[in-house]
């Protein structure tokens, strides 16, 4: 007769700080009843470089830390665990063909995060010590390798032992779409793939959406398309990575959802109303950070990107304030008719994906009315001048293209109530 497991009760908090390449433990994360609580270690409090791996959430001071209210554990933990994509992973490891047949909340929070990857987003990590750290990752995968480990997942198929190693990879990374890690040269990369359940051309699309983002002007993480074993490949830059002589520096980041306070079971209230407040109070540079996220806000509307939820949106943590990062997840959603809603609240409860809300928005982002208008007008002539250009670049095909032209990109209701 075989014994269940004994449950996890506790994981070690790992970080790497400002400018280093190599990782201290912070704290404790620890097991209260159905919650996870926080402690750092004394050790960690007597260095003279210790920042808070968040202050409004967990400041810099002894003893367990209270929750806030309504949350069951740190949000700036729950950022470093593994989305949906790497549990997906996680579950295929551990459970095989039966991945299907399981229910995921069967494993724990806190054994998502001891068995995912050590090179997650940010500058975190969870291990089982307080004093040998340990790295959850081996070796380089290809893309094809990658790519192969993928299928299978989505297939509910057993990984090998080697493609399991590969996508050991991706199981540390946010969202729900196949996607992996890799490293090329200097530069790190987020692979993400094709999904068997995709209508269109997602990963071009995304690609279309990423670059027209830069080109009307928003702060975008770079992108490369790439073609591996017939299948296309996105890759985009890791901005939460540096490489400098002695090793890859890490930066601390939180998402939006932690920001506002809440979890997934609340997201349903995030909203950039009151994104725009903390910006205007705790971010660097409020005034050009509220412009870059009203021309995002504007540009998700126009290009058809509704999946623009709280925890695709992020800041980079000093210890003392925020700063924007890159947007990183500009994907053109699938859609069959015109009338759509963005993932969070625009003003109010009015989340309706309508250039019109976002000029009612206006003034919460600093801007009046004829300037929220120019920007708008800007963004719609630049993706009507440069389309065409993109989707050569991407080779996106006419079908596709056709596809998404006034269906994702620029479709009617955008327009509704909106004088150009």
């Amino acid at each position: 007769m075989t014994s269940e497991p004994e449950p996890i009760t506790e994981a070690f908090v790992w970080t790497w700080l400002p400018g280093a390449t190599k990782p201290v433990v912070a704290g404790r994360l620890f097991r209260v009843g159905e919650e996870l609580q926080f402690n750092y270690g004394r050790s960690y409090l007597e260095r003279p470089d210790a920042i808070s791996l968040y202050g409004p959430e967990l400041p810099l001071q002894p003893g367990p830390l209270p929750l806030l209210p309504g949350l069951s554990m740190p949000g700036c933990l729950r950022d470093g665990a593994p989305d949906a994509w790497g549990r997906r992973v996680i579950i295929n490891r551990k459970f095989g063909k039966k991945r299907d047949a399981i229910d995921v909340t069967q494993l724990d929070e806190l054994t998502y995060m001891l068995e995912s990857g050590s090179d997650r987003i940010g500058a975190l990590d969870f291990q089982r010590s307080p004093t040998a750290f340990v790295a959850r990752e081996r070796g380089t995968p290809t893309i094809e390798d990658l790519m192969a480990a993928a299928e299978q997942v989505e297939q509910g198929v057993p990984l090998t032992p080697e493609l399991e190693q590969a996508l050991f990879h991706g199981d540390s990374i946010g969202g729900a779409r196949p996607k992996g890690k890799v490293m090329e040269g200097e530069h790190k990369f987020i692979a993400k793939f094709s999904s068997k359940s995709d209508v269109f051309d997602v990963v071009r699309g995304e690609y279309v959406a990423m670059r027209l983002a830069e080109r009307v002007g928003l702060d975008v993480a770079p992108v490369q398309l790439l073609n591996a074993a017939g299948k296309d490949v996105l890759l985009i830059e890791r901005f939460d990575r540096h490489r400098i002589e002695s090793g890859w520096t890490r930066k601390l980041h939180v998402s939006a959802l932690t920001i506002f306070g809440l979890d997934e079971m609340m997201a349903r209230y995030a909203s950039y109303e009151d994104l725009c407040e903390h910006i205007r109070h705790r971010f660097t540079n409020p005034g050009q950070t509220l412009r870059e996220l009203f021309g995002r806000l504007v540009f998700n509307i126009l290009s058809g990107n509704t999946d623009d939820h709280a925890r695709n949106h992020a800041a980079f943590w000093d210890g003392s304030r925020l700063t924007l990062t890159p947007a990183y997840d500009i994907c053109p959603q699938g859609r069959t008719g015109n009338e759509a809603t963005q993932a969070m609240l625009i003003i109010g409860d009015n989340r309706q994906s309508r250039l019109s809300v976002c000029l009612d928005a206006a003034s919460n982002f600093q801007l009046t009315r004829e300037a929220a208008k120019a920007l708008i007008d800007a963004q719609v002539t630049t993706i009507r001048a440069q389309w065409h250009t993109v989707c050569d670049e991407a080779q996106l095909s006419e079908i596709d293209r056709n596809l998404m032209w006034e269906r994702q990109f620029l479709n009617p209701y955008a327009f509704e109530g909106f004088t150009q």
